[in-house]
């Protein structure tokens, strides 16, 4: 699609962005903690965050999930689900050593690049891993393969990178990482390494992609951009990095619609507002309907791709639902993510 049309003057109006919201990873990793509580009643221990949103773990938390941050706070033989960003063999070798019961509802984009450190370090390549220090995914990632793998965070740090061997060397990333970001990290890392392979198929996730490519759509028409996410959410955060760097003069990421300052309004036409691949959209709603109540109430959508991927549930659980007699289809996604109501039920939807 081409990029929309400039405002008339003296209007006010919103560029919605589609896709948005639920990635069919968030999705899948979701609806995993949303059927354990159904079938094996509460308490669920989670080990970290099973997305990075502050209201969906809220949420959760109120029906009978508890998260962690170590799978030794989980009581022995208990049952313990992974998140979405995934988790490194050490990790599952202390569940088995505390006879827990494991749901792993890792998205599989990232296993995929799991897969892809084992084999290359089998093949004894050194593995530069672009992502940023801390994040879950990194951690899960680098302890496929540590002795093999080094983290290259950004463009600035591709100086300091040293390998065994410079003709024996592969590229992975962080699966919600900024695009053009990467790609510059990627160029950095082949002038120094020309030999420098890529991934068997891209990394970066098809959600975060997409949704940078409506942004990047929408920026320059935009005085203001509202990305919905949360504070640790990677690909949130790069959201309102990709709107400012396309021309948005003012960009913010919220959790919640009362976040929304009103001083962000004063000379304001065109409110761009999009979400991060973790964000239910009803919070997208409020921010909405907040925005309408001063004015905003007309809202266009700007549609960068359609989004049909889905995910079946984790092995584990499938099992378990089908033998108590549930009906086990794949997870539902919604690539714009329109609620079916405002009850409890749509509350992560």
């Amino acid at each position: 699609m081409d990029a929309p049309a400039p405002a008339e003057p003296g209007t006010k109006r919103v560029l919605l962005a589609a896709p948005r919201g639920y990635c069919a990873g968030v999705d899948r990793a979701v609806v995993t903690v949303e059927k354990a509580l159904e079938l094996y009643g509460p308490p669920i221990y989670v080990r970290k965050e099973i997305v990075h949103n502050k209201h969906v773990v809220r949420t959760l938390e109120k029906r009978g999930a508890i998260f962690v941050d170590e799978t030794n706070e989980v009581p022995e033989g208990a049952r313990v689900i992974f998140s979405a960003h995934g988790v490194s063999p050490a990790v599952h070798e202390e569940t088995r050593q505390l006879s827990l019961q494991t749901i792993d509802a890792t998205c599989p984009l990232v296993t995929k690049v799991h897969r892809e450190a084992v084999r290359f370090a089998s093949e004894d390549y050194d593995i530069l891993l672009v992502g940023h220090e801390g994040h879950e995914e990194v951690e899960g990632t680098a302890g496929e393969a540590p002795d093999h793998i080094t983290l290259v965070e950004s463009p600035a740090h591709v100086d300091a990178v040293e390998v065994r061997d410079p003709d024996k060397v592969v590229w992975l990333s962080q699966t919600t990482l900024s695009v053009d970001e990467t790609m510059e990290t990627v160029r950095r890392l082949r002038e120094k390494f020309p030999k420098l392979q890529d991934p068997p198929s891209d990394d970066i996730c098809y959600a975060t992609q997409n949704r940078q490519v409506a942004v990047k759509q929408m920026a320059a028409e935009c005085d203001l951009m509202i990305v919905v996410g949360s504070q640790n959410s990677s690909n949130s955060k790069r959201l309102v990095e990709v709107a400012l760097e396309y021309g948005t003069k003012d960009g913010h990421l919220v959790d919640y619609a009362d976040e929304v300052q009103e001083s962000w309004l004063e000379g304001v036409s065109t409110v761009g507002v999009t979400s991060g691949a973790s964000v239910p959209e009803i919070l997208v709603r409020d921010v909405l309907d907040w925005l309408a109540e001063r004015g905003y109430e007309d809202v266009q959508a700007v549609t960068a791709a359609e989004e049909s991927l889905l995910f079946a549930l984790p092995t584990e659980l499938r099992k378990d639902l089908k033998a108590a007699g549930h009906e086990v289809n794949k997870v539902r996604h919604d690539p714009n993510g329109i609620p079916s109501g405002r009850g409890e039920e749509s509350q992560l939807r």
